[in-house]
Order: C-alpha cells, then structure tokens, then sequence
C-alpha cells in the first residue's frame, strides 16, 4: 500500500492531532510532511490561541505536548507507513506573515513585504485588521500606508536590534514612550 502525498497525510494528521494540541490550550499553525522513501519527518507547528495575551510558548509545554502527540500518533501508525520523526515547534522568526494574528503579534516590527504586483517594501508593521494592516514606511518622514492582506504575496518579519525608530512608533499610534508597553498591548 502507498502513503498519501505529503500534503494529503498532513491533512489525516491534522485531525488527529488537533484533539491533543487543543487540549494543551494551543492551536495549530501548520502540519508539514516531508518524506525520503519510507521515513517521513512530521512536523507541528502550534501557536497560541489568537485571544491569548501571552508572547510565547513555554518550552515545558512543548516537551509535554511532544510526548502527548506522539501517543497520539502511535493507534494511527497506520497513516504513516514506514518510519517517521515527530518534530513540536512554535513558529519562530522566519514564519511568514499569513494571518491576521500574525501581523497583530508583531506590532511595531519592521517586515519586508513583497507585492502581489512584485512591489517590495520594508516597513513597520501598525495596527492589524481582519483583512487590512496599517503599516509606516520608513524614510525622512515616515509615510503611513494601509495594505490588504489579499494584496500580499509574501510578508516576513526583519531581524532588527534596536526599537522602532520614534517618528514610525508615533505615527503608527504607539506613543512616544517604550515600544514594550505597545507590543503588549496589542498580542
């Protein structure tokens, strides 16, 4: 008997995951699948609800959620033929920005947004809508933009070390104190 393409098997596994990561008081992000001959890598990828004001996962809930999820693989081995590797994660830094959440969580973040014309712009990351987000491209003055996320082909967070510059946090409506106290406020 042959395994379902990755895609398909992500999906089974999905379903039979959500019960647990739920459970956990996580949602899941994404299910990925990748497969070399009859070993497969799964990988689940679970975030916090989008209602929660916390900023990260504890790692003991991941190690906790690892050992659950892999129980909870083990009646359905039948899903995956072969060998697999169960891998637990949170999204990280790299995630592109494909949800509403993720957009609202990243508040104040710079991105590099790239265009379903083939435009790309970086710029700071404001207040995030069901279907828009408010975003200040940097320059001399920082011009404030509104952006429909079905006029994003691909959005990424940048790595950056210092604060958002003051002129693109006050125009994004974060005031002129810490960026911290507007990250909080808006996860």
């Amino acid at each position: 008997m042959r395994s379902p393409d990755p895609a398909a098997l992500a999906d089974q596994l999905r379903g039979v995951l959500e019960p647990v990561v739920l459970e956990a008081g996580l949602e899941i992000d994404a299910v990925e699948v990748r497969t070399a001959g009859r070993r497969h890598a799964v990988k689940l990828v679970v975030d916090l609800p989008e209602s929660s004001p916390a900023t990260g996962i504890d790692l003991d809930v991941i190690a906790r959620l690892s050992r659950t999820a892999a129980a909870e693989l083990d009646p359905h081995e039948h899903l995956i033929e072969g060998s697999y590797t169960l891998e637990v994660t949170s999204p990280g830094v790299d995630r592109p920005l494909t949800r509403p959440r993720h957009w609202q969580r990243n508040f104040l973040r710079l991105a590099r947004i790239t265009l379903t014309g083939g435009d790309t712009l970086e710029a700071r990351i404001g207040r995030a809508g069901d279907d828009r987000v408010e975003v200040a491209v940097p320059g001399r003055k920082p011009e404030l933009r509104e952006i429909a996320y079905a006029d994003v082909e691909h959005a990424q967070v940048q790595i950056e070390f210092k604060p958002a510059p003051a002129g693109e946090a006050a125009l994004l409506g974060a005031g002129e104190g810490s960026t911290d106290s507007a990250n909080e406020e808006n996860r």
